[in-house]
């Protein structure tokens, strides 16, 4: 089978698990997140429930334009980078969900802003176009990260 469609598969299949894992634990427990004082610069919830399925569609069509696009060991980085950064994210939706950790799951949504500038660098790398469509989730990512801190400074 041609790695390049095996890459984009796997790419594809981290962005279910990703969407499914974070989704399980951010539902968890709906009264207990009313209840949080909020950082001043948590954006409105519509923009919140706008922002995920733009981000999760970029970055099912991104893993599948990446692969297509850029050498073996760029695609394997690529995953690797995409796959560490998603496990960061679900860390901070089970952290920040379930045991209500705050400083564990600002950490772990800070570690995937930053595991998420190689994935961006080589998405650039791979086509402008799809890296472009992809700063709204990197500038995303950063911003849930503040929220992150913001929390925990404030509950």
């Amino acid at each position: 089978m041609d790695f390049k469609l095996i890459a984009a598969a796997i790419g594809i299949l981290f962005v279910f698990i990703y969407a499914f894992g974070s989704g399980i634990w951010v539902s968890s427990s709906p009264g207990w997140y009313a209840s949080l004082n909020r950082p001043a610069w948590q954006p409105p919830s519509a923009v919140i429930g706008l922002i995920w399925p733009y981000n999760f569609t970029v970055l099912g069509v991104t893993s599948y334009q990446v692969s297509r696009s850029l050498n073996k060991f760029e695609n394997i980085t690529w995953l690797v980078f995409f796959g560490l950064s998603i496990a960061a994210a679900l860390t901070w939706a089970y952290q920040f969900y379930v045991p209500h950790n705050f400083l564990n799951a600002s950490i772990a949504l800070t570690s995937a802003a930053v595991l998420t500038l190689p994935v961006l660098f080589l998405t650039f790398r791979a086509t402008l176009t799809m890296g472009l469509l992809l700063v709204p989730y990197q500038i995303w990512v950063a911003i849930a990260a503040s929220l992150a801190w913001g929390y925990l400074a404030k509950n």
